[in-house]
């Protein structure tokens, strides 16, 4: 589903240059639940950001479920990022006057979705991820679990070939966040691809493949079987990884 190829990318500030990523190769397959992590200053947000078609890419090639956007224009990667990409962030990012209903339907506005059809659509994922009680309450009616939940329904309403979760348990308590990882460990057990940047050793335990960055590059990737009760139904699951990574040059801080 994800395959980098040698990709780097640096940030020009005046006469300065500042090279995040140098060189990295990864490919997830569909269905695998795998957490990115690394020190700050790793590339791992900027990482992120490229494989969420948010960011665009120096050199390399970066193909997504079979499509090269490695050279898409800003509408192309929009419609990429609308049609098969679900964000969750550590900050939830839900309108504070809105429903949580309206919420998640607001993605199928954007779709062209009529007002029943996202309405429906909308309240069936809401009640998947546990808020069937809660669906026409705003977000300062919510706990910050019930907040996220709201933030991952809505991710998931356009039935996304990915989900991308930043620190999606960083502003949760430790019952919240572990209500989260179990709904994360769900949505993999159903074969949906999940890739997550986090600081967090208990959300990359939850996760089967941990790839670490160091410096702009990965210096480590390895699978594991995870801490949720899932059997982790992904297509991904259990076979080996190649990762190859061009020489590093000199360190450069991010």
């Amino acid at each position: 589903m994800i395959d980098l190829k040698d990709i780097t990318k640096t940030y020009h500030m005046g006469t300065q240059s500042l090279t995040v990523l140098k060189g990295i190769s990864l490919s997830i397959d569909q269905g695998e639940y795998v957490a990115i992590v690394g020190p700050s200053g790793s590339g791992k947000s900027t990482l992120m950001n490229i494989i969420g078609c948010l960011d665009t890419l120096d050199t390399g090639s970066y193909s997504l479920d079979g499509t090269d956007v490695s050279a898409m224009s800003d509408d192309d990667l929009a419609r990429v990022r609308s049609r098969h990409i679900g964000f969750v962030f550590q900050q939830f990012n839900l309108l504070p006057r809105t429903s949580a209903v309206k919420q998640v339907a607001l993605p199928l506005m954007y779709q062209g979705v009529n007002r029943a059809e996202r309405t429906h659509r909308a309240e069936e994922m809401l009640r998947k991820v546990g808020l069937g009680e809660r669906m026409h309450h705003k977000p300062d009616e919510l706990s910050g679990g019930q907040q996220q939940r709201v933030a991952i329904a809505r991710a998931l309403v356009v039935n996304p070939s990915l989900i991308l979760a930043d620190e999606p348990t960083g502003n949760l308590d430790s019952t919240s966040g572990s209500e989260i990882l179990a709904l994360f460990d769900s949505l993999h057990d159903q074969g949906i691809t999940i890739v997550t940047v986090t600081h967090s050793n208990e959300v990359a335990e939850h996760t089967r493949r941990t790839v670490l960055l160091r410096d702009g590059l990965v210096t480590s990737d390895q699978r594991h079987n995870g801490v949720g009760n899932g059997n982790g139904n992904g297509n991904g699951k259990g076979k080996s990884v190649s990762v190859h990574q061009a020489a590093q040059p000199a360190a450069v801080s991010e």
